[in-house]
């Protein structure tokens, strides 16, 4: 792949505003804070995230970080294991019958935080309301439920519109926590969002939004007993302040940390490095209708080619990262892995494409972003503004905080182009690929391609699993030529430590805190 020198010092300058700007407050107050030696045997754990939850509506967010934290609360029917495939969570048993339907066994015993038991009638309730309410963000990953048919208290059939090969992935993943429907129903969604209430190991103590969110143990949780007395996720949007409350104790645990990091964590006792692959891809969405100059196709390859993502990956992930063309990456049923690993970086060929659409003295776009977030997120998109600049495109950059961004990002109310990060909790093509089907795309790439429209609709329903990846393939071959959306780096998950505890990381970025075990 192609090497520039000029980026190293575009990084150089990059870095130096970041490290400015990152010098003003935003820190909480730990009551845990010294050395990280101290306190080895507190069974309080404290986990550094650089955002706050987006909401406890488990059917109205897509967030990763968000789920991470309601995994704790709440409990799916079956859970998506990476070494022995689908295991039971509320769910006892379940089996197959045919093409359009699912079989299931609930637990007996199961009550949730107000001391309700949960049956097949919360099952339904939470089932029902995401796959018929359009307006909820993970409707598209559950739209394909007809009806949930309760049997008895403990037993249910799950009725598919249509066949569907991944409805274990879809039960197992983001959005799938089960709801207490007489809780809901009596007092309000209103009051559950402020007082939530799951079946899971973990129940609120406390949120103060932005600062810290507090879960203490269900006592009454029907599997095993929880670990921790205490768990505290707090929300430093701040990569230094990150680090240094792991440095100093004041977190268990603190997530993205930056590649530039890693060496001082690794040189100081008590703390370590954990990294891990990721399912994250960070890429660009691009308005593909309207008079957005992204409507142009030459514009939007003008876009990708002006990027150079090994730079990126190389520069400022330090090689945390892995450049891509597509947002299904190795480990995920319907992978293409020709696209992986790979980049079209050329910059006169975009200048050229930029002049062939008319824009010969260069074009001006808005380009939104989440600040804090993702790891090296601001730097990274400060780089390939930059980038962009040297081939004739003018971005505006707007900076946002993760909250104020993710109700953008609900309302689809960004313009040319919008910076984000997928991860793939299903494991799967159908979830990579749905937010490009012409319905979910609507107000927000608004891409219409009526041939890759075709492939991922007949894979969405397709029981041969063979036919069924090719179909996948082939519209990623698609969808990487029409770049309504443009992948750039698959990135690696990057963990400081404290010595006191055990910490393995997901693939899915999830975490379950009894899974989180001191030394």
């Amino acid at each position: 792949m192609k090497k520039k020198i000029l980026w190293p010092i575009l990084v150089v300058f990059v870095l130096l505003i970041a490290g400015c700007s990152n010098e003003s407050g935003g820190e909480s107050e730990s009551e845990g804070s010294g050395d990280p030696e101290e306190n080895s045997d507190s069974k309080r754990l404290v986990i550094a995230n650089g955002t706050d939850i987006v909401s406890f509506d488990i059917h109205d967010h897509n967030n990763t970080s968000t789920e991470a934290v309601h995994v704790n609360m709440f409990n799916y029917l079956v859970r998506n294991d990476a070494e022995e495939g689908f295991v039971s969570d509320l769910a006892e048993n379940w089996e197959n019958i045919d093409e359009n339907t699912w079989t299931f066994t609930l637990e007996e015993g199961v009550t949730f935080h107000n001391g309700e038991e949960l049956t097949a009638e919360d099952v339904k309730y939470t089932l029902e309301r995401v796959a018929n309410d359009d307006t909820l963000l993970e409707y598209g990953s559950y739209q394909q439920i007809e009806e949930v048919e309760i049997l008895n208290d403990y037993e249910f059939n799950i009725h598919t519109h249509e066949s569907e090969p991944a409805l274990l992935n879809r039960l197992s993943r983001l959005g799938s926590g089960i709801l207490p429907k007489d809780y809901i129903e009596s007092e309000g969604w209103d009051v559950f969002l402020e007082e939530p209430v799951g079946s899971g190991p973990y129940k609120l103590k406390e949120w103060r939004k932005d600062d810290q969110l507090v879960l203490e143990p269900f006592e009454d949780y029907f599997g095993e007993e929880p670990k921790w007395e205490e768990v505290v996720f707090r929300t430093i949007p701040e990569d230094s302040t990150r680090v240094s409350e792991v440095l100093t104790g004041g977190a268990d645990i603190a997530v993205n940390i930056p590649p530039t990091d890693i060496e001082r964590i690794e040189q100081e006792d008590g703390v370590s490095i954990v990294t891990s692959p990721s399912q994250r891809v960070m890429l660009f969405a691009l308005r593909t209708q309207g008079d957005y100059p992204t409507a142009d196709p030459k514009v939007r390859e003008a876009i990708d080619l002006a990027i150079d993502k090994e730079a990126i990956v190389d520069s400022l992930l330090e090689g945390y990262g892995t450049p891509t063309r597509t947002r299904v990456t190795p480990g995920n049923v319907g992978a293409n892995e020709d696209l992986y690993d790979t980049q079209v970086y050329d910059p006169e060929k975009a200048k050229e494409l930029l002049a062939e659409a008319g824009y010969e003295n260069g074009v001006n776009i808005t380009l939104s972003a989440p600040n804090g977030r993702y790891l090296k997120d601001k730097e990274s998109v400060e780089l390939m503004q930059a980038m962009l600049e040297e081939v004739g495109i003018t971005a505006e950059l707007e900076m946002l905080e993760w909250s104020a961004f993710s109700t953008r990002y609900s309302d689809k109310d960004f313009e040319d182009v919008f910076f984000i990060a997928y991860g793939n909790s299903m494991f799967d093509a159908s979830l990579a690929l749905q937010r490009l089907t012409k319905e979910q795309a609507a107000g927000e790439t608004d891409y219409d391609n009526p041939e890759t429209e075709q492939l991922l609709q007949d894979a969405m329903s397709n029981m041969d699993p063979e036919e069924r990846v090719e179909q996948y393939q082939k519209a990623q071959e698609i969808i990487a030529e029409d770049r309504p959306q443009i992948y750039l780096y698959q990135i690696d998950s990057i963990y400081g430590v404290n010595d006191r505890v055990d910490f393995t990381p997901k693939l899915s970025e999830m975490l379950y805190v009894d899974e989180i075990t001191l030394k």
